[in-house]
């Protein structure tokens, strides 16, 4: 086996992998840069996917996509009424969240699919081959041959950034995060922008979610977001609240995971549970390593 065939399929398996992290992240990113700290990302995550298998069921790809995005939006819509408008504690309110959709969504899975929804199979978006590009050595097939949503990622990234750095919404956002009471003082609305911040960011954590089950597994499972949500959260730290450090912190745990997944298909006698932790471990390296030279927005986390 040549070098550009081990090397391709494992880059291939990053992109995908990253794909759900970096699109949780980003909407993430936009809570924590409106200085708050929606834990409840895990929630909206699992929400959206449970989303994409009620619209796919009726509505095709484009259906499962848009309730995968409806799915978020709620549990972000809770988030925001409870943290934003009536003051409640942040993280007991995310953790709430959290633990509401995963009780919800297996109990209504359930009852909507009864023993057979283990069985379920769903439509799901093929890849999309970008013509000339995907034929490029090693990089072509991994890159530019992904689903559409990939390439949404792809733009989502310098979009962010341009906007907030250049645009008077994206510095106004940046405001309420760094110095809420100069914001305020500027006749910037802190409680809307919150708001509409905690609601994106619950939209691209539900389409993570829909990621997961419309581009990748093509089935729901109960708790099939298995921590991504939490990973999605340390990811913002690791990139240190910048839109092209959190493509890159996805990245990184992209990669993790697809060595995990080399892996275990070269037949490495080890036990798989050590292949598993792989991910988790190298994350919280790079974060631990992160941290101390990081710089939050000075108001994330801090009572309303």
């Amino acid at each position: 086996m040549t070098g550009a065939e081990v090397v391709a399929p494992v880059l291939a398996a990053t992109i995908r992998t990253a794909t759900p992290l970096a699109l949780a992240a980003l909407g993430e990113l936009l809570v924590e840069r409106a200085g708050l700290i929606n834990i409840g990302l895990e929630g909206a995550m699992l929400a959206g996917a449970f989303g994409a298998l009620v619209g796919a069921t009726s509505g095709g790809v484009a259906g499962g996509y848009a309730g995968a995005m409806a799915g978020g939006l709620l549990v972000a819509a809770l988030f925001a009424l409870c943290v934003v408008w009536l003051r409640a504690d942040q993280i007991i309110t995310g953790t709430a969240l959290t633990l509401l959709s995963v009780g919800a969504t297996g109990t209504l899975y359930r009852a909507l699919y009864g023993s057979s929804g283990a069985a379920l199979t769903l439509p799901t978006s093929g890849t999309w081959p970008i013509p000339g590009l995907s034929s490029l050595p090693i990089i072509g097939p991994a890159l530019f041959a992904q689903p559409a949503v990939t390439y949404i990622v792809y733009l989502l990234v310098p979009a962010l950034a341009w906007w907030l750095a250049r645009t008077q919404a994206g510095l106004a956002l940046r405001a309420i995060g760094e110095r809420p009471p100069a914001a305020e003082a500027a006749g910037i609305s802190i409680d809307r922008l919150r708001t509409l911040a905690v609601l994106a960011g619950g939209a691209l954590g539900g389409l993570a979610g829909g990621t997961l089950v419309l581009a990748q597994a093509g089935t729901f499972a109960e708790n099939m977001s298995a921590g991504r949500g939490f990973i999605a959260i340390a990811i913002v730290v690791l990139g240190r609240w910048r839109p092209f450090g959190v493509a890159f912190g996805a990245l990184l745990f992209g990669a993790a995971s697809a060595l995990q997944f080399a892996f275990q298909a070269m037949g490495w006698s080890a036990p798989y549970q050590l292949f598993l932790v792989i991910p988790y471990l190298l994350t919280l390296a790079a974060l631990a390593g992160a941290v101390g030279r990081a710089r939050a927005p000075a108001a994330l986390g801090k009572p309303l």
